[in-house]
């Protein structure tokens, strides 16, 4: 029997409803240089060859990304969830319909990381695709951190060993799916979900730049970001 060769395919959640970036509507779609948020997301991760294909995991309600990415020749399923978790979890079977195996590689990328370049995710790719955990893309920690209580600092909490984590996050489709289901809907990433297992997921050394679009005051830098490049 032959084995296929492993691919890589990425998966974007794109169901949330964006109440803290004070949008309007779903941040994904608020305008950002030009275009949609999550229409920047696309393009950069159209624009890595080693990607097989995109899936784009939207709300069953959603009827707006046809018009905020036009001419999108990607996947779309309208299978989101209330959660990110449950979001993906249900987008991994719709992977494995499109012909994804359990050993192909699954990156999962927010929709409002929409400042993403090419050469992280090949970055990311180069560092997992040997590993037998997978990881994600993370930052180590600059500022020092502090526990509130009541509005009043509770605590400084060392920032040693500390990493702020990022997206796009890769993992096996089966080890992933599998993962998911043990955890239950309320992790906030996919590596606290494969973490959850036992597993140690490889940190790889993200961008200051590969923010995640969350408050109305990331609009602004966002966007002045994007007329630096």
């Amino acid at each position: 029997m032959t084995v296929p060769p492993t691919r890589c395919f990425a998966l974007v959640p794109c169901a949330g409803v964006g109440l803290r970036a004070g949008a309007g509507g779903p941040k994904q779609y608020a305008p950002l240089a030009g275009r949609a948020v999550v229409a920047h997301t696309l393009a950069a991760l159209a624009a890595v060859p080693r990607l097989a294909g995109t899936l784009v995991v939207l709300s069953p309600e959603d009827t707006q990304f046809e018009t905020a990415v036009p001419g999108w020749a990607g996947w779309l399923s309208r299978c989101g969830g209330a959660t990110r978790a449950e979001s993906v979890a249900n987008g991994l079977p719709v992977l494995r319909e499109l012909g994804a195996h359990d050993e192909d590689w699954v990156l999962v990328h927010d929709a409002a990381r929409c400042l993403l370049r090419p050469e992280w995710v090949e970055r990311l790719i180069d560092a997992c695709l040997a590993d037998p955990v997978g990881g994600l893309l993370a930052l180590p920690l600059a500022d020092t951190l502090k526990a509130e209580e009541a509005g009043r600092v509770a605590d400084t909490v060392p920032r040693a060993g500390k990493w702020a984590a990022q997206t796009p996050q890769m993992f096996r489709i089966g080890l992933l799916a599998r993962a998911l289901a043990e955890a239950g809907e309320h992790v906030t990433d996919e590596s606290s979900a494969v973490e959850a297992l036992g597993l140690a997921p490889r940190l790889v050394p993200g961008d200051l730049e590969n923010l995640k679009v969350t408050w109305p005051a990331d609009f602004a830098l966002a966007a002045r970001l994007l007329e630096t490049r």
